[in-house]
């Protein structure tokens, strides 16, 4: 009896910790206003994410991660909804992404701050000057 309910105890461990979201924090120099339009883009593309809630007042967001291929089953049953939130820090903006299991073969929160770094850096380069356009021609 000792050993059965070991063994359901054990179970139900692995089974619950997966659920257990690890808050991972970045610090960007730029404010939350800013940072805030390179969030929305990465989760923007339905091929890597679906949005459950978004808030923009608050500047958070539910997502859920799409993967193409999942190694085992229990990554599959296990899979959660994800969080982000952008926090006011000073002059700056912390962003805090909740990741509550990404399986042995994916990355979800290391992949997500690096889409959101690609696009802030998109949306903060220098937009080409306009050509001058010629004067006309004095008549």
């Amino acid at each position: 009896m000792k050993t059965r309910l070991a063994i359901l105890a054990l179970i139900s461990l692995f089974l619950a910790l997966p659920a257990f979201g690890e808050t991972y924090k970045s610090s960007y120099t730029v404010a939350c206003s800013d940072l805030w339009p390179a969030v929305k883009d990465v989760l923007s593309n339905t091929a890597n994410y679906k949005v459950v809630s978004n808030d923009d007042t608050k500047m958070t967001a539910s997502y859920k991660v799409k993967h193409a291929v999942h190694v085992t089953i229990t990554e599959t049953v296990l899979q959660r909804t994800n969080k982000v939130t952008l926090v006011t820090q000073g002059t700056g903006c912390e962003m805090q992404v909740v990741s509550n299991y990404s399986g042995v073969e994916h990355n979800d929160e290391g992949d997500f701050n690096k889409r959101v770094d690609d696009s802030l850096a998109k949306l903060q380069a220098p937009k080409p000057a306009e050509a001058a356009v010629p004067a006309a021609p004095p008549k």
